[in-house]
């Protein structure tokens, strides 16, 4: 059986998915690496996958299927997945090899010691094309390190640190127990793939090093602020999806602080990255929406909605009027220069 799964999720990605899969190539056999074409049309996506299949046989599997989104693509790979451990890394991104070399040691310690790791957490870098300064997503100063440990070992998450899909590995049983099923022709599916399993998630482990780096600032990426805005609808539906799982599942999480802490803040930040792109569209239609997502919230469970809503960044994204929302996006630009986002 193979240690570690990779799923490459591509589509039309001929031009930069040979740099992602040779950056996997190394650790041999004990990585599966499934390159899975989501129904490329414009290019030879199916072809260099099949070409890296034939040079690199019992290593790459070369998976197509009719397009259904990355999502889609993710839920393939986790279909086809045999490694104890499972890992997306994004077409148009790679990984680090020193911090490769680290990441396989240690999930082969934790496989040989009978450790029963669920999620394996590391850094990822913001390589934002034309920065010359790289944003480093750690959590030295949230997980401890180097040892097993569980929500209550957490330290307090601030605002603005999340554990993205670029930081973690899960046990491939675990996601498909939990019942993981992202939704297709999706964008921003990531943040329900590392929202839903958390409660399933019992030891995890902290690398502290740069493993994944993360290429943003390309104009058709679905972070670039105007595709967001323009793909507005397919992040109101995932928001929406992740109010309805917080809710069916409050009573569970409640029962660990650090846990629904953590799932809390994140789904407060979904709240204002919706909002604020509601805003920043501009138009009477979009502020319309703004307003009947927070009537979702708040027919869901008033409670949630109130404390929400009346949180810091709740009250910043409802401010009345043309001069609240102005200063609404005044602080989202903030942010967005803290945290190197978009």
């Amino acid at each position: 059986m193979k240690l570690l799964s990779v799923a490459i999720p591509c589509y039309n990605s001929a031009e930069y998915m040979g740099k992602c899969i040779e950056s996997l190539l190394p650790r041999g056999d004990e990585v599966e690496i499934l390159v899975v074409d989501d129904g490329s049309a414009k290019d030879n996506t199916l072809e260099i996958a099949k070409e890296y299949e034939s040079k690199y046989p019992g290593i790459v599997r070369a998976i197509h299927k009719e397009n259904g989104g990355h999502g889609s693509a993710v839920n393939t790979g986790i279909e086809n997945a045999t490694g104890l451990y499972f890992k997306v890394v994004d077409s148009d991104d790679c990984v680090d090899a020193e911090s490769y070399k680290e990441i396989m040691a240690t999930l082969k310690d934790m496989v040989q010691s009978g450790a029963g790791l669920d999620m394996l957490i590391s850094n990822f870098v913001y390589d934002k094309q034309g920065a010359k300064n790289k944003k480093i997503m750690q959590y030295r100063h949230i997980f401890p390190k180097d040892r097993i440990f569980t929500w209550e070992d957490c330290r307090h998450f601030a605002k603005g640190h999340y554990i993205l899909m670029h930081s973690v590995i899960f046990r491939t049983r675990l996601l498909k127990d939990c019942g993981l099923k992202l939704p297709e022709h999706t964008f921003y599916v990531d943040n329900i793939y590392v929202f839903e399993p958390l409660p399933f998630v019992k030891k995890m482990y902290y690398l502290d090093v740069n493993f994944y780096r993360y290429y943003i600032g390309r104009e058709d990426q679905s972070v670039n602020e105007k595709v967001m805005i323009g793909r507005i609808d397919q992040q109101l539906k995932v928001n929406k999806i992740m109010i309805d799982y917080f809710v069916a599942y409050k009573k569970s999480i409640a029962k660990n602080k650090r846990l629904y802490q953590y799932m809390f803040n994140y789904l407060e930040i979904m709240m204002v990255i919706s909002s604020i792109f509601l805003i920043r569209s501009g138009t009477d239609e979009a502020l319309a929406k703004k307003r009947e997502l927070w009537k979702y919230l708040y027919d869901s469970d008033r409670n949630l909605y109130f404390r929400l809503r009346h949180g810091i960044l709740g009250t910043g994204m409802n401010l009345p009027g043309r001069a609240g929302r102005k200063l609404s996006v005044g602080g989202y630009k903030i942010s967005q220069k803290i945290f190197k986002f978009n």
